[in-house]
């Protein structure tokens, strides 16, 4: 069962919010919360306050115990952008740009396929794959090398002139 919250008109930046739900993605409820907790960052306060609230939702409205819930998905979107001007030399203007943003919260009872942890792991075993991999087409190509040298004929030192 899936559980959402919506927190609105958040006065920061989407895109500032983005790094730091990248991080709890697919993360247990608790250790987001703790990452969270230990964030400085204005972003951290926000979502953490929107978890909360999706955490509140699920046992309230879906019957659902907190450590069971994952993050599954945490998505922030652009809210509208207040417009200000700030006055410059010489009677002109230019304009502070204020923006906003919407963050969604995404919980689910369900154990996600996919964590951060298990895809971090999975590119590890790739990368030390295929570094073995390279490691023996050197040591092949070492070797046919040696093979080549030993079949050239050598040349005798002192060749008559």
């Amino acid at each position: 069962m899936e559980v959402r919250s919506i927190y609105k008109y958040a006065r920061v930046s989407a895109f500032k919010v983005r790094e730091v739900t990248r991080e709890i993605q697919g993360l247990p409820v608790s250790a987001a919360l703790d990452l969270l907790a230990f964030t400085p960052k204005k972003a951290a306060f926000l979502i953490g306050k929107t978890l909360k609230s999706a955490i509140a939702n699920a046992e309230n409205n879906a019957n659902l115990k907190p450590d069971g819930l994952v993050v599954k998905e945490a998505i922030v979107g652009e809210g509208p952008t207040l417009k200000r001007i700030m006055a410059r030399a010489r009677g002109s203007a230019s304009q502070i740009l204020k923006r906003t943003s919407h963050i969604r919260i995404v919980l689910s009872d369900e154990i996600p396929i996919a964590t951060r942890e298990t895809r971090k792991a999975k590119r590890k075993q790739g990368k030390k794959a295929a570094k073995k991999e390279n490691k023996g087409r050197a040591n092949e190509g070492a070797a046919a090398a040696a093979e080549k040298k030993s079949a050239r004929p050598k040349k005798a030192a002192n060749q008559e002139k």
